[in-house]
């Protein structure tokens, strides 16, 4: 009967702790949808946001690592080289969300100059000319190294919209956007 009990004792400690850390664990993936409001004009400030923590970043930060890619109009940037001091890079691949399970370990391209991008203007929408939309094409994903070269996300767009419009042309855009966040700095999503 002591047996029993020391052992019940000893099963019920293990328990405990077992269930203790795997609180105390973090989720390695961060998964989301986030809607950012983005210029629409080429001569504004981007629109900085970073996928550690799901925020938008201040203007004021953009010669910093903080963030991971920019958006003004429909240029994006990402935080390296000539788009940031940070060591980000990208690649727009082919494919769907679902099925991008893991981030390649090479082929991102960096900002290299301010018009050799890493995700190159208008490869990744189809703008309608009667309506203004940019249109995100179906089978694009975007793959990011982050600012400090150590994490990766994936991105799909789901939807660009237009903001106000003042006369004929929107004062901003409204990018919405899903994406997973690798926490723990493997390459599986």
């Amino acid at each position: 009967m002591k047996r029993l009990s020391i052992l019940s004792v000893i099963v019920i400690v293990a328990f405990a702790s077992c269930k203790k850390d795997d609180a105390a664990a973090p989720a390695s993936v961060i998964t989301g949808t986030k809607t950012i409001t983005v210029n629409f004009s080429t001569a504004s400030n981007y629109t900085l946001f970073r996928f550690s923590d799901s925020s938008v970043v201040a203007n004021s930060d953009s010669a910093t690592s903080k963030w991971d890619f920019g958006l003004r109009l429909t240029t994006f940037i990402v935080n390296s080289n000539a788009g940031g001091p940070g060591a980000g890079g990208a690649i727009l691949a082919s494919g769907t969300f679902d099925a991008t399970t893991s981030a390649p370990s090479t082929g991102y391209a960096y900002d290299t100059t301010a018009s050799q991008r890493a995700i190159k203007d208008g490869s990744w929408y189809a703008y309608n000319n009667t309506t203004h939309v940019f249109a995100p094409q179906a089978g694009k994903v975007f793959i990011f190294k982050t600012a400090d070269g150590a994490h990766y996300a994936k991105m799909e767009l789901l939807a660009v919209e237009n903001g106000p419009i003042v006369g004929f042309t929107p004062v901003t855009l409204y990018y919405k956007f899903r994406y997973s966040y690798q926490a723990n700095g493997t390459t599986t999503f």
